[in-house]
């Protein structure tokens, strides 16, 4: 088994859920479990300085191989992956399986639950066909998101740090907790990090690169009601639970995420919790261009300031927060991390695709941060759920991709 795949089974196993209604950071302990066995193992390696800070932060890097390194021999290029799992399925008792040999058929997760993984409703199933996928017992998340990221930078670090002969400048790499619920990179150390640039890699298939993400905006929305008996309530009572509904018909019905793909936006209520007298729904605006994104937040006080003109005053109260920036605008201007990343993946022999990311990352926020970070794929599908499944060869594909990206930047080749 070679050591990608080693890795990805053995980190799979430790939970690292992550959880959005926490005040800590990171907002689980566990985390920093698969975090010490990552420092532990980079030890091992022989890794420079790896080790995890007070946030759960794991930093290390790749000595340089070069005699005397100068500003002339490149820019120092970083790599970074998230250790946590998505909240939205549990990632505890992992129970990973491999099919080997895939036939391009239905797979059965769970015959008791009667949990079938089929080629109907997820046809990127047959891009696999003869090679050998991952999957679980239909219980649990996978994790590949993104421990196939984690595990795809340590098959890279141990390949490199065992054969020295390789000509590189020094390497950062970085794991960080609670990507999965916005806060990744709250208290990232860009500095300390020690990279003109970095990858993320976080993305789906192998072969996809990432650098246009949503602009996002976290929206709550308190409806508040009057709560009377209702045998009694004609002219008086204000139901918050039907004003809520009320907001959500204002605003557009074919803007959310059932019926958007590609560039379009979207809103989308998450999370309801209420009564009669008060009732709050979190949602999440997104858009990939800058002004329909301002459009959207206006829009959505807009619908809440007709209800508060129709049930008065301060019916609905908003809280309207941006949470990250498309990072298009800080990437272009270093357009050669697209086209080294384009040029190693070709150089491997798989058709580099480049596609908006429907979603944010920590490269999104890093960019913002100083440190422009595409994403690249991991080999992995069916992110936040059951369904979940990667393939053997995209992930040992994978490491490949990013030593190639080393090797270009190192002055081997370069687009």
């Amino acid at each position: 088994m070679s050591s990608v795949i080693e890795r990805f089974l053995r980190y799979v196993k430790v939970d690292t859920e992550s959880l959005s209604d926490q005040e800590a950071f990171p907002s689980t302990d566990k985390q920093k479990k698969l975090a010490q066995m990552l420092v532990d193992e980079l030890k091992c390696m022989g890794a420079e300085n790896p080790h995890m800070d007070a946030y759960g932060y794991v930093y290390a890097a790749i000595p340089s191989t070069m005699q005397e390194e100068t500003p002339s021999d490149g820019p120092i290029i970083g790599f970074i992956a998230h250790m946590d799992t998505s909240e939205a399925v549990s990632g505890k008792d992992v129970r990973p399986r491999i099919v080997e040999n895939y036939d391009g058929g239905d797979i059965v997760l769970n015959e008791e639950k009667n949990l079938v993984l089929r080629r109907a409703e997820f046809p990127d199933l047959l891009r696999y066909t003869g090679q050998d996928l991952i999957v679980t017992d239909g219980t649990t998340l996978l994790g590949a998101d993104d421990k196939a990221g984690v595990a795809e930078i340590m098959a890279m670090a141990e390949y490199l740090l065992s054969h020295p002969k390789i000509a590189h400048r020094r390497i950062p790499i970085a794991f960080t907790p609670d990507e999965e619920v916005g806060r990744g990179v709250d208290f990232f150390d860009v500095k300390k990090f020690g990279a003109d640039f970095a990858y993320t890699v976080d993305g789906g298939a192998v072969g996809e690169i990432e650098y246009e993400n949503f602009n996002a905006a976290a929206v709550k929305a308190v409806i508040h009601g009057k709560s009377i008996h209702p045998g009694s309530s004609k002219g008086k009572m204000i139901n918050a639970i039907l004003v809520a509904g009320e907001l959500q018909n204002l605003l557009p019905v074919y803007e959310n995420p059932s019926v958007t793909e590609g560039y379009e936006g979207f809103y989308h209520p998450h999370s309801i919790q209420g009564s009669v007298e008060q009732t709050v729904v979190d949602y999440i605006i997104r858009d990939h261009n800058w002004d329909k994104f301002q459009q959207k937040k206006a829009f959505f006080q807009t619908a809440a300031d007709f209800l508060n003109m129709k049930y008065g005053e301060n019916c609905v109260t908003l809280s309207i927060k941006d949470s990250y920036y498309n990072m298009k605008e800080k990437i272009e201007p270093h357009i050669h991390l697209i086209e080294n990343a384009r040029l190693a993946i070709q150089n491997c022999g798989i058709p580099p695709v480049t596609t908006p990311v429907r979603g944010g990352t920590d490269g999104a926020r890093l960019s913002y941060m100083g440190l422009p970070c595409p994403n690249l794929g991991v080999g992995g599908h069916n992110f936040h759920g059951v369904y979940e499944f990667a393939c053997v060869q995209s992930m040992e594909k994978s490491v490949e991709i990013l030593l190639e990206i080393i090797a270009i930047y190192s002055g081997d080749q370069t687009a």
